[in-house]
């Protein structure tokens, strides 16, 4: 076993060299440079050798590489210059209202899908195609329609939840507003994810009652609830756990279309507004720490699972 976490391990390493690598050379393949991006394509030459200067891109390509692994590895990660701010206490005010967001939307989207695959999994021809159905539409449906259409129906037709923003804070005593904010994006957010884990989920479902200990229970008499939730749910759900890891780019990439379309401040709005404003220093910020993140992500999932697998723990 420790062979396998040692090969996930330097794996995931050396994911994340060549994304601070990539991020790098992004930074420097924007057209004349950073410099023009962000006094603009009018500046003098004087103005841009001067930011250049100031910048630090006036140093050979060699060690501009080795000063940015310095200051990433320092905790810098650059000043906006439209924020007038560094780079990370932005992301720092944003950053928990996205994690909060992903954190109810990936938690009901696993709960929703749990109950969906053990249903279309439970031999129900009629309701198996009825969930089947609901599953293809949920993961069809772009985030940007679903969203609007939420808004249209429960904040301007029914004005059950507010259209956008954020209300109050975890900590302040604006709790109820908060989870009233969190309603709509988390419902559109988790809408997809639900759909592609039922979906899977279903199909292991399916496998499991296949099993011979299924019919040796079922011939010993006990329940169908008892049947599905204390012995298929638990093997069925050990390979979800890789599924789960695996949609974290879908949570980011997800998230950044609700955030925008519900004004959600959170680090998919910032980096829509960094694009938007071409403050380069924050968007690719945003662009690695998303990266790292979902390597962190998927690296946690096949820990998780190698821990699961039992011919792995004794190899």
């Amino acid at each position: 076993m420790k062979r396998a976490l040692l090969q996930r391990l330097g794996s995931s390493l050396l994911s994340l060299a060549l994304l601070v690598t990539l991020v790098f050379f992004m930074i420097y393949a924007t057209p004349g440079g950073p410099a023009y991006s962000i006094l603009g394509v009018h500046a003098t030459p004087a103005a841009v050798a001067a930011l250049n200067h100031q910048m630090g891109l006036d140093h050979p390509i060699w060690r501009q590489y080795l000063t940015w692994w310095d200051h990433l590895l320092h905790g810098n990660l650059g000043y906006s210059f439209t924020q007038h701010a560094p780079v990370v206490d932005l992301i720092g005010s944003y950053l928990h209202n996205t994690l909060l967001l992903d954190a109810v939307a990936a938690t009901a989207a696993i709960m929703l899908a749990i109950a969906l695959g053990l249903a279309q999994g439970a031999r129900a021809r009629d309701l198996g195609r009825v969930i089947g159905a609901g599953q293809i539409i949920g993961y069809s449906l772009p985030t940007f329609f679903v969203g609007t259409v939420l808004i249209l129906v429960f904040a301007a037709d029914l004005a059950w939840l507010p259209p956008g923003g954020l209300g109050g804070s975890a900590r302040s005593p604006g709790l109820a507003s908060l989870w009233r904010h969190l309603a709509l994006p988390a419902v559109t957010l988790a809408l997809p994810l639900a759909a592609g884990l039922s979906r899977y989920f279903g199909h292991q479902v399916r496998e499991e009652y296949r099993q011979d200990y299924v019919r040796a229970a079922q011939a010993r008499g006990l329940s169908p609830l008892r049947i599905a939730y204390g012995h298929v749910l638990r093997n069925a759900v050990r390979p979800l756990v890789t599924v789960i890891g695996m949609m974290i780019p879908s949570l980011v990439v997800g998230g950044v279309l609700t955030e925008s379309v519900f004004n959600y401040p959170g680090l998919g709005w910032l980096l829509w507004r960094s694009a938007l404003e071409q403050d380069y220093p924050t968007l690719t910020a945003i662009v690695l720490l998303i990266g790292v993140l979902t390597i962190l992500g998927n690296l946690a999932a096949d820990l998780v699972n190698t821990l699961l697998d039992v011919r792995v723990r004794y190899d």
